[in-house]
This record gives C-alpha cells, sequence and structure tokens, in this order.
C-alpha cells in the first residue's frame, strides 16, 4: 500500500466513516431494543442492496445455489441486509440483556454449557456469523462460562473500537486473531478454561476443506486443540426466529476422530464442522454473512 493511499485512509476514509457509524449507534443505544432492531433492519434492507459489497454476496450465492432463481437470490440478499442492519441495531444493547431470564430467546441445549463450564476441563465452542452471533458467548458467559474469544481486527481501527466497546463488556477474553490469538488459546487451553470461535471466515493459511460443493480455505487450530487435549468441541449456533426473537442452541459434542494419524484426524474434523456450518446456512441463508471472501476464486 503506498503511504499516499495509507495516509487518505487514516486521516480521511477511516475517521469519515467512523463519523458516520458512531452517531447511528449512539441513536441504537437510546431506543428499546426492539425499536432499535427495527430500525436497523429497515435500513438495512433499504440500503444494503444498493453497496458495492452486494455484488459479492450474489456472486457467491449464485455459486452456492446455483438451483436458485435471481428472484430468489435478490429475497436472500434483502433478508441477509435486514439481519445485518438488526445486529447493528440490537449491538449497543447486548450488555443489558439478561438472556437466560428473556422471554424473547429459547435457549437449548444449555446442559451441554454447563457440562463444559463443571467438567473440569477445557473445553471448545464454534460457531458461523449467523443470526446475532454475539449472544451466544454472551449466553455463555451469563451462565458462568467466560469464553477466550478470537476475533478479526476491522480494518479500519477507529471502527475496531467501536465493535469491542460492545464486545468487553461480555466476560472472557477478546484477542485478534494471529500469533497472540494463538498465543491466547493455548494458554486458555493449559488453564481448563474455554474459547468460542468463528470458524466461517477465510483462512489463507488454513486447509481446503468443501464448503456449498467448493472448497474454501478453512483454519484447522479449534480442531488441532481439540484432538490435542481430547477435551468437548460443541457446535453452537444463533438463529433470529422473528424480529428481535432468538433461539440459542448448544448441541452435544461431537465425536472426535482418533485414527492415529494427526494430520488426517485434524483435517477430517475440521471438514465436519465447516460441514455443520453449511447445513445450518442452507436453512437460514438469509441470516449468513455472504459478504465473506469465503472461496479463493
Amino acid at each position: 500500500m503506498s503511504d499516499r493511499y495509507s495516509a487518505f485512509n487514516r486521516f480521511v476514509r477511516y475517521p469519515l466513516q467512523a463519523a458516520g457509524v458512531a452517531p447511528i449507534i449512539g441513536l441504537m443505544a437510546i431506543l428499546p431494543i426492539g425499536w432499535a432492531s427495527a430500525l436497523g433492519g429497515a435500513i438495512g434492507r433499504t440500503v444494503g442492496p444498493w453497496l458495492g459489497a452486494t455484488r459479492r454476496a450474489r456472486r457467491n450465492l449464485q455459486r452456492a445455489f446455483p438451483e436458485k432463481s435471481a428472484a430468489e437470490i435478490d429475497v436472500i440478499i434483502r433478508a441477509m441486509w435486514d439481519n445485518l442492519g438488526r445486529l447493528v441495531g440490537e449491538y449497543p444493547h447486548l450488555p443489558r440483556l439478561d438472556l437466560l431470564n428473556d422471554p424473547r430467546i429459547d435457549l437449548v441445549g444449555m446442559e451441554h454449557v454447563r457440562n463444559a463450564r463443571d467438567d473440569g476441563q477445557p473445553g471448545l465452542f464454534f460457531s458461523g456469523h449467523i443470526g446475532n452471533w454475539e449472544l451466544m458467548s454472551l449466553a455463555a458467559s451469563q451462565a458462568g462460562l467466560p469464553l477466550t474469544r478470537i476475533y478479526r481486527a476491522a480494518n479500519n481501527p477507529l471502527m475496531n473500537r467501536i465493535i469491542l466497546w460492545g464486545r468487553h463488556k461480555i466476560a472472557g477474553d477478546l484477542v485478534p486473531k494471529g500469533r497472540e490469538g494463538a498465543e491466547a488459546l493455548l494458554s486458555t487451553m493449559r488453564a481448563d478454561g474455554h474459547a468460542g470461535l468463528l470458524i466461517d471466515q477465510k483462512m489463507n493459511e488454513g486447509i481446503p476443506v468443501p464448503f456449498f460443493g467448493r472448497d474454501a480455505m478453512t483454519g484447522t487450530a479449534f480442531a488441532a486443540f481439540a484432538l490435542r487435549y481430547r477435551c468437548p468441541l460443541i457446535p453452537a449456533r444463533v438463529e433470529r426466529l422473528e424480529g428481535c426473537r432468538f433461539r440459542i442452541t448448544a448441541y452435544p459434542p461431537l465425536e472426535l476422530p482418533d485414527s492415529g494419524d494427526r494430520k488426517a484426524d485434524i483435517a477430517a474434523l475440521t471438514a465436519t464442522c465447516t460441514a455443520i456450518i453449511e447445513s445450518w446456512v442452507r436453512e437460514r441463508p438469509g441470516q449468513w454473512l455472504w459478504l465473506h471472501r469465503r472461496w479463493p476464486d
């Protein structure tokens, strides 16, 4: 990146982006969460389809669902932007929610969270960018199980501060991916702690794993740690049921492969977890973030 382009981002583009988003977050914070969610959804589904990023979402959807018509894909894109807008509206309210006693939240499989909390060994939860994905770690922390969370920092450092403002209010360490994230994950496992990871983003240093019929580069750290410590690996997802109502589901721990070939076992477990994410996305395609550059092509 040239020095001129870097300076433009630092002094012009990034401040303008943050200046546009911060007042919206502030407005959402003073509205009741239901109103904020509805307003965010209205903005998302009205503005989002016209943004340049929608071209990538449409291309991803056409390849993932070649049997769907253009009209059907447009419906999914509109739903995706509605969900993303609602997430923005709900975001400043998350630290004030009591998920374990909120009538808008259906909790399924919380016994698996409590078992992980009480079994005296490390554990891992994995999910994807589906529904309001922030709710799973919040529910776990409110059940007495704080999670170390590995995240991808936003390119815009000012936007990153806005995003982290809400996440830091959820119990558990919050660490950027990369070397720092790997070290935090290792420390957590050694201390018999627990971590939560979103595994549905492209990871160039990962391995190719089938995802919607095409190989997608996928990180393997979560699989490697699960096999190394032979600890529970628990799928978890958040579904938006309607408006500001959700179902949070923790599934039983997966059976870990043990063929004696560690490399093959890591690849097999990574593929299994990715297939689980794909099944969730197929069920509710309008709630996944199709904006990712998930595939190498």
